[in-house]
């Protein structure tokens, strides 16, 4: 039996028609012949959707016990069993009720496919997990059910069902998603025109993103090596030099042309790692630049430049190519074609750009010229031996000249030239050739002590002799100097990874680096206008300017790292340079931080200003228009009212501004804690005497028990009742209230239970922020201050108020006050 297939209808937002459209689809199948059945599906009071859910036959449902509450679930059992062909399951990222089988209903699904049957589900695009704080940024709503992206994207059809945000504000409107007396919540918090074109721009790009993956396998598995124009996709290639900044800048307005266009920048690289061009600091800082203008940065490995090029370019099916017109001069091009050349002519599909810059006419940047392959003890040993050991060589043959043959001699006098090479390289072994031939013509050709060569066969050993001795030395010397590299290169990674690490352990990157090349100080200078500000340094004494130091290494305009002690070589600076460019972004990393840390305490401070201003415009107009109506009912003289409505009239008037009062007066103290201004009178205060008005102002809905004689505690009387009387005014929204009192060592608790919802303990921090409801728009019960207030006025008396679960459901909270003792 085969796993079943999934497919998804993903909104951008509620009430887009998801449930709908599955419905829809469901019904369809069913008159194709298919079995189908529903699973789970939540119809929101939608009358059309309810519709849709006639003639398909529903499965009953599970219900479990929650709290002393009935839920009820998906029963994966009972689908299984009924082993239907297609399963109609709504809301995939719905967290299952404690107590079910599996936490979340994407992971009953799962169960249902593993068992063959084909299962079509819904979700919005907030409950993806990867886009869930980008959601929570523009609605400012966390979302607590998500479900993986991967669940999603493993689906075998994923169908967008889009609106555009003004036909489903009318569908709200209409009273087609919500009740009539939330529509207008909903349209002026989470359903604003901006919000939904946002929330419908991240369903569009997302499900591209899948869309580019579909294809992507698709070419994969039919093996299509061409490039498919479904979207624009630019590819730049960077050398390191100094044309690159220009190809970027140049291939990003490429990509800005059209909308939705990926940059991607790329950098081959040899496969052995050793000699390189590519200048590190200017790569890194082309990195950057590539990043900052929203592309994307790639390093492939390929001896082949231009088929390295084309194999990524294919690779990411990308229809445009921008690489620099070649630095080499004239006479070089026309020996080799070039990069640039050669890419263009294997191109195909892809559209090339050679791109001209102010390089072209500075020619190649050469590399330095490298060190001497071997020591210098071991070059002065082979001299020696080139000058020394052949004479010696000819003196111990010549008893033997009768004896061997010219073959024999030679070989002999080979054998010690690959000597001379293995211990001085190249250029001694060249000479102990050169003179070896001179001997070996001279006591062993005949005729000998003569030039002449009278043998042509003779004069060929001669010069194969001469041939041989010069390849075996060249090659001795190319692998004794790329052993060197590759040792230093190897020392070279070894450096960067512990520089690397110190950078993620944030250790000192600048002492590091003093240590490593054995430097008296290390100083990161920062341009000041026209003068040179040190940002960060280690040893000393520093380098106040550029050209202060021994070596200078030049970041940016900018920025400078000067370093004091040695002359480095090339090697050495090369990684200095490396590593300066990636201390230059966490440098600017750094104080992209530092600049957020400043910018939340006002963002914070913005945010509860608009919070205060939302909630204020709704709650203290609300009272106030009470309370004018009132009075102006009964200022009018058109109407005579009767006593008891006069009574009722002003019995309104006078509730509104006591609430009015109320607000301004929780207000007024929430700004006084924070200003540190509060006015306290602590004294020894008897709850037996602050509880009872308490429960006097909250009627029947509360009730107190105090089994055995509490001690007084220190606070302000008038604070305390405050403070009492709004946790049990909370409580009461939700349920009955049991307020208990008891003795630990010197502090008293005072809890206030409940039997209500009860809040996830994750937010039982989040409900003592200014204005903060978890959610609820609802501004009927005030700004949400109250819980806030709580807190502040219970710690400014010397007391903790926290909040704990209440055993069996619902929320306790605890007021702890030190007794007067």
């Amino acid at each position: 039996m085969g796993r079943g297939r999934l497919r998804v209808y993903l909104g951008a937002a509620p009430g887009v028609g998801k449930t709908y459209a599955m419905l829809g689809e469901g019904r369809r199948a069913l008159q194709r012949g298919r079995d189908v059945v529903v699973g789970f599906v939540e119809t929101h009071g939608r009358p059309r959707t309810a519709e849709q859910l006639e003639g398909l036959e529903v499965l009953p449902r599970r219900t479990l016990l929650h709290r002393g509450v009935a839920f009820t679930e998906l029963d994966v059992e009972a689908v299984v069993a009924r082993k239907p062909k297609i399963a109609l399951i709504d809301e995939l990222a719905h967290t299952n009720v404690p107590g079910s089988a599996n936490d979340k209903r994407w992971q009953d699904v799962e169960e249902i496919l593993d068992a063959g049957i084909d299962v079509i589900s819904t979700v919005n695009v907030q409950h993806l997990e990867s886009l869930n704080d980008v959601v929570e940024r523009i609605t400012g709503l966390p979302q607590r059910e998500t479900v993986p992206d991967d669940v999603v994207r493993r689906a075998d059809q994923i169908e967008l069902v889009d609106m555009s945000p003004e036909a489903l504000r009318r569908r709200l409107a209409h009273g087609n998603v919500y009740a009539p007396e939330s529509v207008d919540a909903a349209l002026s918090n989470y359903f604003r025109v901006g919000n939904l074109t946002a929330l419908r721009e991240l369903a569009l790009l997302w499900l591209a993103g899948k869309v580019d993956e579909q294809l992507d396998r698709y070419r994969s598995d039919h093996g299509i090596a061409g490039t498919w124009e479904a979207r624009e996709r630019v590819v730049v290639a960077l050398t390191g030099g100094p044309e690159g900044d220009t190809l970027v800048r140049r291939a990003a307005r490429i990509a800005g042309r059209t909308k939705g266009a990926d940059l991607l920048a790329v950098h081959v690289t040899r496969a052995d790692g050793l000699a390189s061009s590519a200048d590190p600091a200017s790569l890194a800082r082309q990195r950057t630049l590539v990043e900052s203008l929203g592309g994307t940065y790639h390093q492939v490995v390929g001896e082949d430049i231009p088929r390295a090029l084309l194999d990524f370019a294919r690779g990411v099916n990308a229809t445009q190519l921008v690489i620099g017109a070649s630095r080499r001069g004239r006479l070089a091009q026309i020996f080799a074609r070039g990069v640039g050349v050669t890419t263009m002519a294997q191109s195909d599909s892809i559209d090339v750009h050679m791109v001209t810059h102010e390089a072209i006419r500075k020619g190649l940047t050469r590399p330095a010229s490298p060190r001497a392959a071997l020591t210098r003890g071991r070059r002065i040993a082979g001299w020696a031996m080139a000058l020394l050991a052949m004479p010696l060589l000819t003196v111990a043959l010549l008893p033997f000249r009768r004896d061997l043959t010219l073959p024999s001699e030679i070989l002999l006098f080979l054998l010690l030239v690959v000597a001379v090479a293995l211990v001085g390289g190249m250029w001694p072994a060249l000479t102990a050739a050169v003179f070896g031939f001179a001997l070996l013509n001279w006591f062993f050709t005949a005729p000998v002590h003569t030039l002449t060569i009278s043998a042509p066969e003779n004069l060929l050993a001669l010069v194969i002799f001469v041939l041989v001795a010069a390849m075996v030395s060249t090659v001795v010397d190319l692998a004794a100097r790329r052993t060197r590299e590759a040792s230093r290169s190897s020392a070279d990674a070894e450096v960067l990874s512990t520089l690397a690490g110190q950078v993620l352990r944030g250790e000192p990157l600048l002492e590091r680096l003093r240590e490593i090349y054995g430097l008296t100080s290390v100083t990161l200078l920062e341009r000041a206008g026209e003068e040179w500000r040190i940002v960060a340094m280690a040893g000393g004494p520093p380098c106040t300017e550029p050209g202060a130091g021994d070596t200078d290494v030049t970041i940016d305009e900018d920025l400078v790292l000067a370093v004091r002690g040695r002359l480095l070589d090339a090697a050495d600076r090369r990684v200095l340079e490396a590593f300066a460019a990636e201390a230059a972004v966490a440098l600017r990393q750094q104080r992209l931080r530092e600049e957020a840390a400043l910018a939340r305490p006002l963002a914070e401070a913005d945010r509860m200003r608009t919070a205060l201003l939302a909630a204020v415009s709704h709650d203290l107009r609300t009272p106030l228009a009470s309370a004018m109506a009132a009075v102006e009912s009964l200022r009018s003289s058109e109407i005579d009212w009767s006593p008891s409505d006069r009574e009722e009239l002003l019995a309104t008037a006078g509730e509104s501004l006591v609430k009015l009062h109320r607000l301004v007066e929780n207000l007024l103290d929430m700004s006084r804690l924070q200003a540190g201004v509060l006015g306290l009178a602590l004294q020894p205060v008897a709850l037996e005497e602050i509880i009872p008005r308490v429960l006097d102002d909250a009627g029947s809905h509360a009730r107190a028990d105090f089994s055995v004689e509490l001690p007084e505690v220190m606070a302000d009387p008038v604070l305390l009742e405050r403070v009492l009387a709004n946790l049990v005014g909370n409580g009461v929204r939700y349920s009955p209230v049991l307020v208990t009192a008891s003795e630990h060592a010197d502090r008293v608790e005072i809890r206030v239970i409940d039997r209500g919802p009860g809040i996830p303990p994750e937010d039982h921090q989040r409900v003592f922020q200014p204005f903060q409801r978890l959610g609820d728009r609802d501004n009927h019960a005030g700004v949400g201050l109250g819980l806030a207030l709580s807190r502040g006025l219970t710690e400014a008396m010397g007391g903790t108020l926290v909040p704990e679960e209440t055993p069996g459901g619902g929320l306790t909270m605890i007021v702890s006050l030190r007794t007067a003792a």
